[in-house]
């Protein structure tokens, strides 16, 4: 949930925060008596909202970013491995950016959290085929983006 947050738009400083409200979202939901069919499905659907209403406020725009003390590491060879997956989490979230929400959506919950689309097109209440054809075009869009940035090695 954390990294589809992220990747749906939420700044890094603001994701455990946004997390917190998807959770607080459904234990009301779950003490109301909502049975989800696909708890996987149903918490991307919440996570997709809470993304949305994040980027509707006008606060986290005008908010200066903060630097945290990184964790030390106990090597080199750790520090190097940590940096190479931040800078292809950072390019990664870059040619997402790129993409239009609807089609990121759908891309980051099917290929990144592995969530079948069935299920995602139930959670968002789109149309099977429209699902389907919205992961085609994003990962079409991802390629173009990627490519347009110098990042292209291909979407698996």
């Amino acid at each position: 949930m954390w990294n589809t947050l992220r990747y749906l738009g939420v700044r890094p400083a603001d994701v455990q925060d946004v997390g917190q409200e998807v959770f607080l979202t459904v234990h009301k939901k779950l003490a109301a008596g909502e049975v989800p069919r696909s708890s996987r499905a149903w918490l991307f659907a919440l996570s997709y909202n809470a993304a949305s209403n994040y980027r509707q406020l006008a606060r986290h725009r005008r908010e200066a970013p903060t630097d945290q003390a990184p964790d030390v590491p106990d090597s080199a060879k750790d520090i190097e491995a940590r940096l190479a997956s931040r800078q292809e989490s950072v390019r990664v979230a870059l040619v997402l950016d790129a993409l239009d929400l609807d089609r990121r959506t759908i891309l980051v919950s099917h290929d990144m959290d592995e969530i079948p689309i069935p299920e995602i097109a139930d959670a968002l209440g789109i149309p099977l085929n429209t699902a389907y054809s919205r992961l085609r075009l994003a990962r079409r869009d991802f390629e173009a983006a990627a490519r347009r940035m110098g990042l292209a090695r291909g979407v698996e």
